[in-house]
This record gives C-alpha cells, sequence and structure tokens, in this order.
C-alpha cells in the first residue's frame, strides 16, 4: 500500500496533474452549453417580446427551461402576467389546468402542418386534432409534456421561419428544445425543408376556436 501511494505521488510531481489541454476541453464544453442555453432563453425573449432578464426570473423560480416558453404562451393568451401562470404551475396545477381556468380552448396549441404525423411525441397530439367533434367541443385534454412539445413548436417555427415538420422530426430523434433551437438558429440541418417554397408557415395558420373560424394570432399572441 505504501508502495503504491510514493508511486501515485512521484507520478503527480512528474506529469504535473491534469493536463492543461484536458482543462480546455472540459471549460471549452461547459461554455458551448452555457451558450446553446443562453441563446435558447434570448430567442424566447425574442419571441414573446419580453427582456431576456424575464425569461431568466422565471428559471430562477424553478421552471425548467422547456416550459419557460409555456408560460409566456399562455399569460400572453390569457391577458395575465406571468407570475400569476407561474404561480399556479408551482401550486401544482397541469397546464391545461391552467389554460381552462382561463376559458381557452385546446385548439390555441395547435400548429399546422403538411401531411399526418404519426407516432411519438406529436402523433397522439395530432390525432385529437383530426376529431373534430373534440376539436369543437373543447374536451380535448393534453399531458403536460404534450403541451410543452405544441408551444416550443409554434415557438420554434415562428421565430425562425422553419417548418414545424422539420421540428418535428428532430424532436422525434430525441433532442430537447434547447438543441433544437441552437441547431435551426445555426442552419445546419433542414436546408431541404427550407428550399420548399410552397411552404407559408404561419400565413395561412386557420384552426378552430370557441366554434369559430379564426387565422392564428401570429408570434406569442
Amino acid at each position: 500500500m505504501r508502495i503504491l501511494l510514493v508511486f501515485l505521488a512521484l507520478s503527480w510531481l512528474l506529469f504535473g496533474g491534469p493536463r492543461e489541454g484536458m482543462g480546455a476541453d472540459v471549460n471549452l464544453g461547459i461554455s458551448i452549453g452555457e451558450k446553446g442555453l443562453k441563446g435558447f432563453h434570448i430567442a424566447v425573449g425574442e419571441y414573446y417580446r419580453v427582456p431576456e432578464r424575464e425569461v431568466v426570473v422565471i428559471k430562477q423560480r424553478r421552471i425548467p427551461d422547456e416550459e419557460i416558453p409555456v408560460v409566456f404562451f399562455i399569460a400572453a393568451r390569457a391577458r395575465v402576467s406571468p407570475t400569476a401562470i407561474i404561480d399556479f404551475r408551482l401550486g401544482g396545477k397541469t397546464w391545461m389546468e391552467i389554460a381552462f381556468h382561463y376559458g381557452l380552448h385546446p385548439d390555441i396549441f395547435y400548429v399546422p402542418v403538411k401531411g399526418e404525423v404519426k407516432g411519438p411525441p406529436y402523433g397522439k397530439a395530432y390525432g385529437h386534432f383530426k376529431n373534430k367533434a373534440r376539436r369543437e367541443s373543447g374536451r380535448i385534454v393534453f399531458k403536460d409534456e404534450e403541451v410543452i412539445n405544441l408551444v416550443n413548436l409554434k415557438f420554434i417555427s415562428e421565430h425562425y421561419g422553419y417548418p414545424p415538420e422539420a421540428v418535428i422530426k428532430m424532436r422525434s430523434e430525441g433532442k430537447n428544445f434547447v438543441a433544437i433551437n441552437d441547431q435551426v438558429k445555426r442552419g445546419d440541418k433542414g436546408k431541404e425543408w427550407k428550399q420548399d417554397k410552397e411552404w407559408k408557415g404561419d400565413k395561412e395558420d386557420k384552426f378552430i376556436a370557441h366554434g369559430k373560424e379564426q387565422r392564428g394570432r401570429g408570434k406569442g399572441k
């Protein structure tokens, strides 16, 4: 045992502990992660037209990053402060319970897409939207993760003018929305989607709300 300790001590003295390059690699990895997260917060602030510091304040109240857009989305639709939404959420309410509290119709979460959406994580939600009877009656009840997926889909696709089908594909591959936001922002993937000249995005957004046909209200509204 004593021999082993002496050997370890000599190794530390001779080689100087961790290499400088190794430390730099670790720091670089951390900085990339922090940059991506900051970019996500900035994008949320831009889309919902709020200062970045408000986004940070919500995060400090223990709201997960991917749920921050949901706070601003419901607050904007309900015409209340984000603080009111956070209080409900931290009080144990589901996102749908909060939406129903303010009389919001489930169709506010709808994002128009081309073709049929199948499989997780969006297939079940879009299956509800296809059921006209359920839509018009407002009897759709999404799980929290479905609300989070739909709101972030709307946020990222509209903020960058990016086809929601491409976002759905990336999400189905297991990427979180912080990573998806970073990837879409850098334009590393999905160029084939951007080249689709027939894509019109939110300009053709129509949905049924409270039994009346309305056009999408646009960013963050």
